[in-house]
């Protein structure tokens, strides 16, 4: 998802008010204090009290064993007799272990491990600064002035550095805007991603049972999955899925889907595939609002291995514990604030409205407040039901508590789609500068990559060292649709940096000074 950087004239731009409420106009996220959504607290609650049901039985289940082992024989025999008059009893009792045996081996939802994953790190000569981007489009001829300094400052208050990469296809002079260059790219990015994903694992490419590939802009025919399938000569009962047109949040879906495909199919291992590709989808127009993705997109991809292998705990980096996916489609504002269209001229592109991050903000609203009650500690959210409970019986303008998400995460994992909603998720949940501070470097460093950026903030999270097993991280992004999806993760021991982390060759250069 491509948010316009901080400053920019689309965020000064008054915003229609027909679904988006009065506090949430302006330029920034909307004031969550001022209005929460019982009916997505009650949600929350209701995935929580789900999960609780399911973990209950299996110490239930326990207990009753323990008991029935310490009994002696004088006792099992007295049972038995009481039971052997008591046929209502024996029918009963043989209808709960039965149905409770039955709930539990359906409910009891599979641990997935996250084994390893893999972030593509581009070549040198793909590096793209700002006085090379600009000068290109310049010779390009299809931009006018206007538009040409509009790129520039955008650039400029980006956030983006000097080292992020373009397609070799952008590197020519016109582009090289063409259905081969596009597989070139996706090739390169995924290919990439996956070689030193399958290096580092040793996990060979016959015991892939599932593979999920998101890529929104995309989606050629034979698949991008398909594509893998015929690289790595996958096994030809694999479930493959390949994802398309669901914005930079479509990492957490291919995430999702592939856990589900994982509570069905026993002792296996997933692979997801994240990345956007950029050579088919350049736009050569004038239109403002559908220049912004030119200059904040850049070339990416992440390979991540997944498993529910028991045995894979003992290597395994992370284990899900959530995903709270949020879906703002019904609504007709946000359904078309992030979409591609035809300008006047015929071009393409994709257009970015002005209710972008008072949309994105509404959504962000919803998606923490299911997933509140999953992760909070009991102590905020006892003040935060507490302060409900008082502006409902007392006085309705009371701001309510807003709960400290810090308490529930050690590392948060913000998209990099721009610098205005890094800047805002700051201050909306009153993080501190080194809370988002993988998520400003990777902008700073590889500038948007879609829906892998995520995992290139884990990553600089990972060569930072800072990683100790217990810590829980939180990775949220958001995209076209319009969603805002989170995911959840326990480090089970202290992370170590793998040999192919994408920062490990100038971590020690950052963190760096943004300017403002």
């Amino acid at each position: 998802m491509v948010f316009p950087p901080s400053h920019s004239p689309l965020i000064h731009t008054p915003m229609s008010s027909q679904s988006i409420p009065p506090s949430s106009a302006g330029r920034g996220l909307p004031d969550f204090s001022l209005s929460v959504k019982l009916k997505y607290v009650k949600l929350g609650y209701h995935y929580l009290i789900t999960y609780l049901l399911t973990l209950c039985l299996v110490p239930l289940m326990a207990v009753t064993a323990l008991q029935a082992s310490q009994m002696g024989y004088d006792e099992i025999h007295h049972l038995y007799v009481q039971l052997r008059f008591n046929l209502a009893g024996i029918v009963v009792l043989s209808i709960v272990l039965v149905l409770g045996s039955t709930m539990y081996i359906i409910t009891r939802p599979k641990a997935m491990y996250l084994v390893d994953y893999s972030c593509f790190l581009p070549p040198e000569h793909l590096k793209a600064p700002v006085e090379k981007f600009v000068k290109h489009s310049r010779l390009f001829g299809e931009f006018d002035e206007s538009s040409l300094e509009f790129q520039r400052k955008i650039l400029e208050r980006s956030g983006l550095g000097m080292e992020t990469c373009l397609p070799d296809a952008l590197h020519k002079v016109p582009p090289l805007i063409s259905m081969a260059a596009a597989r070139e790219e996706a090739e390169m990015v995924m290919f990439g991603a996956l070689d030193n994903l399958f290096c580092s694992t040793n996990v060979k490419p016959k015991d892939i049972g599932v593979l999920v590939v998101n890529c929104s802009l995309f989606n050629p025919t034979p698949s991008l999955s398909a594509m893998i399938v015929n690289k790595y000569k996958l096994r030809g009962n694999i479930r493959s899925f390949n994802l398309g047109g669901m914005g930079c949040s479509a990492g957490m879906i291919a995430v999702d889907l592939a856990k589900d495909m994982l509570q069905v199919h026993w002792n296996t291992y997933a692979v997801v595939v994240s990345t956007e590709n950029i050579t088919q989808n350049w736009y050569s127009g004038n239109k403002k609002s559908m220049l912004i993705p030119n200059c904040l997109f850049r070339v990416g991809a992440a390979a991540v291995l997944l498993s529910n292998k028991p045995a894979e705990r003992q290597r395994a980096k992370y284990k899900l514990v959530h995903v709270v996916r949020t879906h703002c489609g019904a609504d007709d504002q946000a359904f078309r604030c992030v979409y591609q269209e035809q300008d006047g001229e015929g071009k393409t592109g994709v257009s970015l409205s002005k209710d972008l991050m008072a949309i994105a903000g509404q959504a962000l609203k919803t998606n923490i407040t299911t997933l509140g009650p999953l992760v909070l500690p009991i102590s905020e959210q006892l003040l935060f039901f507490l302060s409900l409970v008082g502006r409902k019986l007392f006085d309705s303008k009371m701001t309510p508590y807003i709960p400290d998400f810090k308490l529930a995460f050690e590392h948060f994992c913000i998209h990099a789609g721009g610098r205005a909603v890094i800047d805002e998720l700051e201050k909306s949940l009153q993080l501190s500068p080194p809370h988002v501070e993988a998520s400003r470097m990777t902008l700073h460093r590889f500038g948007n990559t879609s829906s892998s950026s995520i995992w290139y903030e884990l990553a600089y999270t990972e060569a930072k060292g800072r990683v100790r097993k217990g810590h829980r991280i939180w990775q949220i992004a958001f995209g076209s649709g319009f969603k805002c999806n989170s995911a959840v993760w326990l480090a089970l021991r202290p992370v170590k940096p793998s040999e192919h982390n994408p920062w490990l060759h100038c971590i020690d250069r950052y963190p760096v000074e943004m300017l403002p």
